[in-house]
């Protein structure tokens, strides 16, 4: 730990030995300054702020004794500690100086050897005093910050507290507080960025709040910009394009009144949701007159969770984009949409269940739904989210129904034959399965050969042929029979067939 040491002496020669013949720099001392009177000592105190001043006694204009007097009733808490030299035949100001609170002194003239091993000592005792204070100003800090988080949370506080409190409060005209959101991952360094920047700063205190969350509380002039400006600039830039988004409450004139600096923010922080990226400050003063909403339309989600089912990537994909949509233009709450992306991504991770190697805790876990809420995202973001996780559980989805689907498509051919007199169409059909329409239709012609509607047809007309050989109903009785509501309907199907109307194919038979 090195000290700066400020030497005082009306001797050039004397300044000049104590330079050369001291080893200053192995001391842990470095010479930030020299004078020459105890009137220019005081200034030069003032402007170089040394740790340890070495002063001759006996100069003109102001000895050193008035000049330390000086200094102490100026100055009683400055922490600067003093030593003066002097000769044996100067005792008398030595003793002197002890009322003073000086217990070290070196002798005139200087001897290389005893003056070192007497700066040693000093050395030893501004280290021990430096640790002292800086664990009372450790404390001192902690105190403060425990004061403020009461204060900011509405909490409690003792009459001795608030008196505190004030006393802090009084050191600025004004206060802010500024939130700072990121991801888990992310929080620790963030946390540390933000402490080392701010404790270079005097009025402002960093917070711990919920998770992935903290405040920054500072103080600044009643009309000019807050002192916490660089330390935020700083804190964003170093990590730039990281999500990392932060908000600026309404300022206070006091610190008793922090809550409501705090609340502002937190209102401000929440529309960052809706932003087009991360990064940046955004103050309550841009948003305070856009509310947000917290009414909409429940089959906006319906439709999203519909087209999974459906096994429908396209249409899933155009109802979460018009969901989104419809969640930017009325500006819905940003609690009420994770709470309704969240409830949709566990309604369509709960339809994989049965999907081998993709159970729903897997699925959530990968797509971090239970942290959705605590985590900085924007809108954009989250609906990326649902549509990947969507698109991943449709195509669980698809394997699933091929592997199944060798079972269930014989159990749906018997099912064709024997209703395909009814009006069965692939809709029908595919709801009584429950497959998507197209995935059916496309089933039916890698199993049959041929498509639904053609294998509907010559199921019917197979059946009528039939029912013409025996010759015991008459054509439109047929047409009935197999499911034909209209004759032209069957008599077009047969002659496509059999390339003969069904009177010819009977005048053919008989």
């Amino acid at each position: 730990m090195t000290f700066n040491v400020l030497l005082i002496d009306d001797e050039p020669g004397a300044l000049e030995g104590l330079a050369l013949w001291i080893d200053w720099e192995r001391l842990g001392f470095n010479i930030c300054g020299t004078c020459s009177n105890g009137l220019e000592g005081l200034q030069k105190i003032v402007e170089y702020k040394p740790d340890l001043v070495i002063t001759d006694v006996n100069m003109p204009l102001m000895d050193g004794l008035l000049m330390i007097e000086t200094w102490q009733q100026e100055y009683p808490d400055s922490g600067v500690k003093f030593v003066v030299m002097s000769g044996y035949s100067e005792f008398e100001y030595a003793r002197k100086a002890l009322r003073h609170g000086i217990n070290h002194y070196i002798l005139k003239p200087v001897i290389g050897e005893e003056a070192e091993e007497e700066l040693s000592r000093i050395h030893e005792e501004l280290v021990q005093e430096k640790n002292r204070f800086n664990l009372g100003v450790i404390a001192m800090r902690e105190e403060a910050i425990s004061l403020i988080k009461h204060s900011l949370l509405e909490l409690p506080l003792k009459d001795s507290g608030l008196v505190k409190l004030q006393a802090i409060s009084s050191a600025r005209e004004a206060w802010s507080c500024c939130l700072i959101q990121s991801e888990p991952s992310l929080m620790a360094s963030v946390r540390e960025t933000i402490a080392s920047l701010s404790v270079q700063m005097e009025g402002e205190y960093v917070i711990d709040l919920e998770p992935n969350r903290i405040g920054l509380v500072y103080g600044h002039s009643a009309s000019g910009e807050s002192e916490s400006s660089d330390t935020l600039r700083e804190l964003l830039h170093r990590h730039a394009g990281q999500r990392l988004i932060a908000s600026e409450g309404a300022t206070e004139p006091s610190l008793l009144n922090i809550h409501r600096c705090y609340l502002t923010a937190k209102e401000a922080i929440e529309h960052k949701f809706y932003d087009t990226d991360y990064g940046g400050c955004i103050s309550y003063r841009e948003i305070r007159d856009q509310p947000f909403h917290y009414h909409y339309q429940i089959s906006l989600m319906d439709d999203v969770i519909r087209s999974v089912e459906l096994l429908d990537k396209a249409g899933f994909r155009e109802a979460a984009a018009i969901a989104a949509s419809a969640f930017r233009e009325l500006w819905i709450a940003p609690g009420i949409v994770k709470k309704m992306v969240i409830h949709v991504l566990y309604k369509i991770i709960g339809l994989v269940k049965e999907a081998e190697g993709a159970e729903p805790q897997n699925l959530s876990s990968k797509y971090n739904v239970a942290g959705l809420t605590d985590g900085v995202t924007h809108l954009d973001d989250l609906i990326g989210d649902l549509i990947r996780c969507g698109e991943e559980c449709i195509e669980l989805l698809l394997v699933q129904q091929a592997r199944q689907s060798q079972g269930v498509i014989q159990e749906i051919n018997h099912y064709i034959h024997l209703h395909y007199r009814e009006n069965l169409t692939i809709k029908r059909l595919a709801e009584l399965f429950y497959l998507h329409p197209v995935y059916l239709g496309q089933l039916l012609i890698r199993k049959n050969g041929i498509g639904f509607s053609e294998l509907i047809h010559n199921l019917r007309i197979n059946e009528a042929t039939a029912l013409l050989k025996q010759n015991k109903l008459k054509n439109s009785e047929i047409a009935d029979r197999v499911g034909y509501s209209h004759y032209n309907q069957f008599l077009k199907h047969f002659e496509k067939r059999w390339g003969m109307s069904p009177n010819e194919f009977k005048s053919g038979m008989f």
